[in-house]
């Protein structure tokens, strides 16, 4: 390929902290690191996205970061880089896609467009993706739905990583949630929070950094509150945001995403684990409402009002969510991104280092 890493190998004795890279250098690296490592094309080319979407909209724990994980959960042979998904046209509105423990973005691109055309013609569709290997932001995955003018769900759990409100020990995955809206000539509306606290990526980018993390974060083996990011992911338990509110959001995930489409519950990843510290396997839930075939006449009017709710947050100077990931793209798009130095160099060891 056009190599636009090679060039960066002789720049490495700079003492700068960050380095400048381009989305298209971005993408190069992590194709260049997913090939290395015998990934087949569709999984280079969908995990690629994902990492670049992830850089590109500032969402750095989503994105070259996540590259480590994905060649270690290979390494421990968690995840397999040749998958072929398969496909389960189960009713009228409902699709299966068994991943084949591949990483879930490879069978989400194969039951996209079945998801869209089900939802329009039925007017709400669900998909559930079985024995997925997750690492990514559920955010990529809303997008594709409004750019096709839907509404959409989508959850999923992770690792047993989360102590329920009052309890002490990890119970629940950080269980991500994210709803999208699409809007005529504006950037959907879209929300993605992790049910936990923070994302579990944030406390690990607060370790490599050696930085504190916030009070309410996570807590020590004790069930005492805790700021050294390496006790508690090695030793303590993270924190469900808002308490029992947040708590019962992470059950809820569990439930949907683990025993309601037959797949693991994020106790059941963490022991399908074996203590690899892996990327969480187990399953996601993605729901996509046509609002056209749903309200019918009504739509225009109906949307119409949305916005006039969208107009009266932003009139009280509310900032919607995602605006900051939008305002990040435009940025990013035009002047690249900048990569922490240690990052950077950890994935270039990558592509130094054997093939897993």
């Amino acid at each position: 390929m056009n190599d636009p890493i090679a060039p960066r190998q002789h720049r490495q004795a700079r003492s700068a902290a960050t380095e400048r890279l381009s989305l298209r250098e971005v993408r190069a690296l992590a194709t260049a690191v997913l090939r290395h490592h015998g990934f087949s094309d569709p999984h280079v080319e969908a995990v690629a996205d994902t990492l670049v979407a992830g850089e590109r909209d500032g969402c750095a724990s989503h994105g070259l970061y996540r590259l480590l994980g994905c060649i270690a959960t290979l390494k421990a042979g968690k995840v397999s880089p040749d998958a072929l998904p398969k496909l389960h046209d189960t009713a009228p509105g409902l699709l299966r896609v068994d991943a084949m423990r591949g990483f879930s973005q490879v069978a989400y691109k194969t039951a996209l467009p079945y998801l869209i055309g089900k939802a329009r013609s039925q007017g709400i569709a669900a998909l559930g993706i079985n024995r997925c290997v997750h690492f990514s932001a559920l955010w990529a995955d809303i997008e594709p739905l409004t750019d096709a003018g839907l509404v959409a769900l989508a959850c999923t759990p992770s690792h047993a990583w989360v102590t329920p409100a009052g309890g002490s020990k990890p119970l629940f995955g950080t269980n991500p949630l994210a709803f999208g809206w699409p809007r005529a000539g504006q950037p959907a509306f879209i929300f993605d929070f992790a049910t936990s606290a923070v994302a579990r990526g944030e406390i690990e980018l607060h370790r490599r950094a050696g930085k504190p993390i916030p009070e309410g974060w996570g807590i020590d083996a004790a069930g005492k509150s805790c700021t050294d990011a390496a006790t508690v992911l090695d030793h303590g338990a993270m924190l469900s945001f808002g308490g029992h509110k947040g708590a019962a959001l992470a059950a809820m995930v569990e439930l949907l995403a683990g025993p309601l489409i037959a797949d693991m519950t994020s106790m059941d990843s963490l022991a399908y684990d074996a203590g690899t510290k892996s990327s969480p396997m187990g399953g996601e839930l993605i729901i996509a409402i046509d609002p056209a075939r749903f309200l019918g006449a009504q739509c225009e009017a109906e949307r119409a009002r949305a916005e006039s709710l969208f107009e009266a947050m932003l009139g009280q100077g509310a900032r919607l969510p995602s605006q900051r990931r939008y305002q990040a793209r435009e940025a990013s798009l035009r002047h690249g991104v900048l990569i922490p130095r240690a990052l950077y160099d950890d994935v270039m060891a990558l592509l130094a280092g054997s093939a897993a």
